[in-house]
């Protein structure tokens, strides 16, 4: 063997061993990558109960087979204040209490909350903003037209 190859599978050893040690297997991490906060993944499931009894399934699919948990948690971490965070972070863990419990529960529980709950105004605004920019209501509920719209020419004038 000569050096250059040695050094070369050395290299990729270590590259390996620092890719390896950087990802988190463990069962209780949650689906996606976070930076500013720590979820874990039975937060990660409380709050696809909570988007679910926002938005529940019916003829359409509910927030939690649309991933919208997942959505609600990237935009916690990216484009939420960290006082924000700390005041969600803090809901979600007295949400606890609801979690496995029937979907009228849940929902009963969100209600009940104050109007001006930074909590629940976070997870509404991003849950519904979620399912407003999904690829199911882009694909299924909107109907584009490409501007400037329809030409219709045989539209009568009145006047």
């Amino acid at each position: 063997m000569n050096r250059r190859s040695a050094l070369k599978q050395m290299f990729i050893m270590a590259g390996g061993l620092m890719i390896a040690t950087s990802c988190d297997f463990s069962p209780k991490a949650p689906s996606i990558q976070l930076k500013t906060i720590s979820l874990d993944k039975g937060d990660e499931d409380l709050l696809a109960e909570l988007v679910e009894a926002i938005l529940p399934k019916t003829d359409s699919p509910g927030a939690r087979e649309l991933n919208l948990h997942l959505f609600v948690m990237k935009m916690l971490d990216d484009c939420t204040s960290p006082e924000d965070q700390k005041t969600f972070l803090a809901g979600l863990k007295a949400a606890e209490k609801v979690k496995g419990k029937p979907l009228a529960d849940q929902q009963a529980y969100l209600t009940g909350l104050p109007a001006d709950d930074i909590f629940f105004k976070i997870l509404k605004r991003r849950t519904l903003q979620g399912y407003k920019n999904s690829e199911y209501v882009m694909k299924n509920k909107l109907k584009y037209e490409l501007v400037p719209g329809r030409y219709d020419g045989a539209v009568k004038m009145e006047g």
